[in-house]
């Protein structure tokens, strides 16, 4: 008997993404403030430097602290963190959404981006350099004013939801010149350096 795409597949929902737990994170300079400063203005974020100094666990730590506060202010909901670990294979399919087939047909499945841009939260694009381009193309209109992400496969616009935040990693100069971010790209985020 064949499994349901239910039975192969665990649907997560967006409560299961909340870091609950303070990680260990020791601030170096003032990243914090500056995190602060852009979650209220909804500014996206660039995090660049070397691997392991820590951009990931400050992501972590930020989420983690993001809800601590609007839990004080007698705020209910509180901010998921959805990271996606980017990778050369990695299609604007992986982070928007696909249709699955099913005995019955098929049906849409929303990716992790579309995911955080309809309920709210933290979406980390970790090392988004190694995404294909036409991935990183599909941020632009997020990342400015527009706050819009365009699903092609639905014909659909999705306005992002007033706690989305988009928050993207790299390490520059440690990659090819070939898989360097486009200043086209660059220039949509506040950068904090590591």
């Amino acid at each position: 008997m064949a499994k349901t795409t239910e039975e192969l597949f665990k649907r997560h929902s967006i409560e299961e993404y909340i870091v609950s737990e303070e990680p260990f994170y020791l601030a170096v300079s003032d990243e914090i403030d500056i995190f602060e400063a852009a979650f209220a203005e909804r500014v996206p974020i660039l995090l660049k430097g070397p691997t392991g100094t820590g951009k990931t666990r400050f992501v972590e730590y930020m989420s983690w602290r993001l809800n601590k506060q609007s839990a004080k202010n007698g705020r209910r909901d509180p901010t998921p963190l959805v990271t996606v670990a980017c990778h050369e294979d990695m299609t604007a399919s992986d982070l928007v959404g696909r249709y699955l087939l099913e005995p019955d047909g098929t049906r849409w499945i929303d990716g992790p981006l579309t995911r955080a841009v309809k309920y709210g939260g933290l979406c980390y694009l970790d090392e988004i350099v190694e995404a294909r381009k036409d991935t990183t193309v599909l941020i632009h209109p997020l990342a400015d004013h527009r706050r819009l992400l365009h699903i092609e496969k639905l014909g659909e616009v999705i306005e992002a939801h007033p706690d989305f935040l988009l928050v993207i990693s790299y390490n520059p100069g440690y990659q090819s010149a070939i898989k360097d971010l486009k200043h086209s790209t660059r220039q949509r985020f506040i950068a904090i350096e590591f």
